[in-house]
């Protein structure tokens, strides 16, 4: 049997849960995973390698127009990932389109899907929300349109089905040696993770336009041979009045973002941190060019 190896983008509108799919994919968490929509602000890589084969998922952005400058940048990121793709994943969310109708005639999908350059692959996600009769009328209705490579129904929560989306995706890769080492599961750096794992607890912990406005920098992250490693990380907002509020009454609501963070970096990292988290203003970082390539938001074109 010939190894393969070969790139699978994953895309979808906001919530659609292409985190949760990754991270169910590969058996571990990468992505990080909210409620909120929008959490996934640029490609995540998940390596996931076996003897016979190597998927190199690529986790973007949920689908939008933009607004603003970062949201421009993560739409690019989504443009991106589908030229480098062998096969694409469009993911729905099933209580979004339960008669099959939405999907088709999204414009903002379309719009991605006109010339994919690639297979797609329809995964209706949450399926186990549905009962069976609605879930195969529902692929039964997509498998008709002739668009679509493969329709296949998932829970990504649960797992249910994620073998059969794996093989439908080994179908579409070619036979290719290894892009990584076999111990490989992202071609990020920790640093890159732990400030996605910060910027996940201020999702969590705060409301309104708190979680979007704001950017987590790691500054320092010194490993030691003693029981803890030191981190030291900002986060970034548009305003002072973001800043008062990241920060709490006497400091409470920083101090349990600290907490929250600490414990889940521990988890991942497998070793306990010394974790100091300062609040700094950035104004108007997310329009900012010059802010953003700092902060790690830089073109796929300028990348070497």
């Amino acid at each position: 049997m010939e190894h393969k190896a070969g790139y699978a983008a994953i895309i979808g509108l906001p919530n659609a849960g292409k985190s949760t799919l990754l991270n169910s994919l590969i058996g571990q968490k990468l992505s990080i995973v909210t409620h909120k929509p929008q959490t996934t602000r640029r490609r995540i890589t998940g390596i996931l390698s076996e003897n016979e084969y190597q998927i190199i998922f690529l986790d973007t952005p949920g689908i939008l127009d933009p607004e603003y400058l970062l949201q421009e940048k993560m739409m690019e990121w989504v443009r991106f990932s589908l030229s480098d793709a062998d096969v694409v994943i469009l993911i729905i969310d099933v209580n979004d389109d339960r008669d099959g109708g939405r999907l088709l005639s999204h414009e903002l999908i379309k719009r991605f899907l006109d010339n994919p350059g690639a297979p797609v692959i329809l995964v209706i996600n949450k399926i186990d929300l549905i009962d069976q009769e609605t879930a195969v009328a529902l692929v039964n209705h997509f498998n008709l349109q002739n668009k679509f490579s493969r329709v296949i129904p998932v829970s990504a929560l649960t797992g249910f089905n994620k073998e059969s989306l794996t093989f439908a995706i080994l179908d579409n890769l070619p036979a290719h040696p290894k892009f990584y080492d076999e111990d490989i599961v992202s071609d990020e750096y920790e640093r890159f993770f732990v400030a996605e794992i910060i910027r996940e607890k201020i999702f969590e912990l705060y409301s309104d336009e708190i979680p979007y406005s704001s950017e987590v920098e790691i500054e320092e992250f010194k490993e030691r041979e003693g029981p803890k490693d030191y981190i030291r990380a900002a986060v970034m907002v548009e305003r002072a009045s973001q800043k008062g509020i990241i920060i709490g009454k006497n400091g409470e609501a920083v101090k349990k973002l600290g907490q929250a963070a600490r414990n889940a970096i521990q988890e991942f990292h497998g070793k306990d941190v010394f974790l100091e988290l300062f609040v700094k203003v950035a104004e108007k970082w997310r329009s900012n060019e010059r802010l953003m390539k700092n902060f790690g938001y830089k073109l796929p074109e300028s990348e070497d």
